[in-house]
């Protein structure tokens, strides 16, 4: 830190208290600059002006709601609403909740911001559609004062925010084509976001996969050995990279993956190609690859985080709305 550079200091929600949720809780204790106040799933929440903490859900599995942190969680049958109503104990909202149907996130945000919360709110939204939806509440966030950054993981987020800044060397954009591998050990730690990615699959849609029971759910997986693979996936690194500029035309990003359920490691590197052509005329491509240790929570959750301080910057600049991680770069939070 620069002499005499002031250190924010921000309290934080998390919607949400799945894999995403308690990763953000790990990774903001190592952090100064801002603290987890509040968190919630579906059967209850936690709220603490002095922090939640790494220890708060140590021993606490996955199976186990929130509700049973030791002396500040609560059960709730409306656990968003009790957040909300404490909304004076937290300035940014991260959203960690599986966004399965498309409706769900923006009618949450709808909510909160009709519901008179005035602060900072991003999420790590993918699908196009659901981001499309999000875009028409525009008008109402700035009329309220927040500043939303959506799109803020690794793809959309990180990948797609590598590719606005790998364009700058083209004169024309060919292609942005984003290519992840994700593993987990247990799909039970990331049940939201492996249903979210099992609507993907040609033969599923957004209902029939929200629809699934947990025994269905692992007789799929074992059908294909723990792995899913995707290609053309319905994601909103087009609506963005189109929005920001990059490419014209949204077929010209294409998304696709593979998931291993049954390991951590992942089963291919992550990268994001984007290829063009320079004012020479010459063609080319930049690459960017995510290191294959580095976890889905590391490059999902660490991008919304510096996202959520991008916000506080814009909010406190008195700037406004709804915007994508591909309108700015993230920062570090310390």
């Amino acid at each position: 830190m620069r002499t005499g550079e002031k250190l924010m200091n921000k309290r934080i929600a998390v919607l949400g208290a799945g894999g995403l949720g308690r990763a953000a809780i790990k990774i903001l204790d190592k952090k100064c600059e801002m603290r987890i106040t509040a968190i919630c799933d579906r059967e209850g929440f936690a709220i603490c002006d002095q922090g939640i903490r790494a220890a708060d859900i140590e021993g606490l599995s996955l199976k186990e709601s929130i509700k049973a942190i030791p002396g500040i969680g609560r059960s709730s049958s409306d656990s968003l609403g009790e957040v909300l109503k404490m909304r004076s104990m937290y300035d940014g909202i991260y959203i960690g909740l599986p966004n399965l149907p498309n409706e769900f996130i923006p009618n949450v945000v709808k909510r909160f911001i009709d519901g008179g919360f005035t602060g900072v709110i991003v999420d790590p939204l993918k699908r196009t559609r659901a981001m499309e939806l999000l875009f028409k509440l525009d008008d109402t966030i700035k009329s309220k004062k927040v500043t939303y950054i959506t799109g803020a993981g690794a793809t959309p987020g990180l990948l797609s925010t590598a590719a606005v800044i790998g364009s700058v060397s083209f004169t024309e954009i060919e292609s942005v084509d984003i290519h992840w591998g994700v593993g987990i050990a247990n799909w039970e730690d990331y049940k939201g976001t492996i249903r979210e990615d099992i609507a993907h699959l040609p033969e599923y849609t957004v209902e029939s996969a929200q629809a699934l029971t947990d025994a269905e759910v692992d007789a799929l997986l074992d059908a294909r050995r723990g792995k899913l693979e995707f290609t053309d996936m319905e994601h909103a690194d087009d609506l963005m990279l189109v929005k920001a500029g990059v490419v014209d035309d949204a077929s010209q990003v294409t998304v696709g993956g593979v998931m291993d359920t049954r390991s951590a490691k992942k089963p291919v590197s992550t990268t994001m190609t984007i290829t063009g052509t320079t004012f020479e005329g010459k063609r080319s491509s930049h690459r960017f690859i995510l290191g294959d240790e580095t976890s889905m929570a590391a490059n999902v959750v660490g991008t919304g985080i510096a996202y959520l301080k991008r916000a506080f910057w814009l909010h406190e600049r008195g700037i406004y709305g709804l915007f994508t991680s591909a309108d700015f770069l993230p920062m570090v939070v310390r």
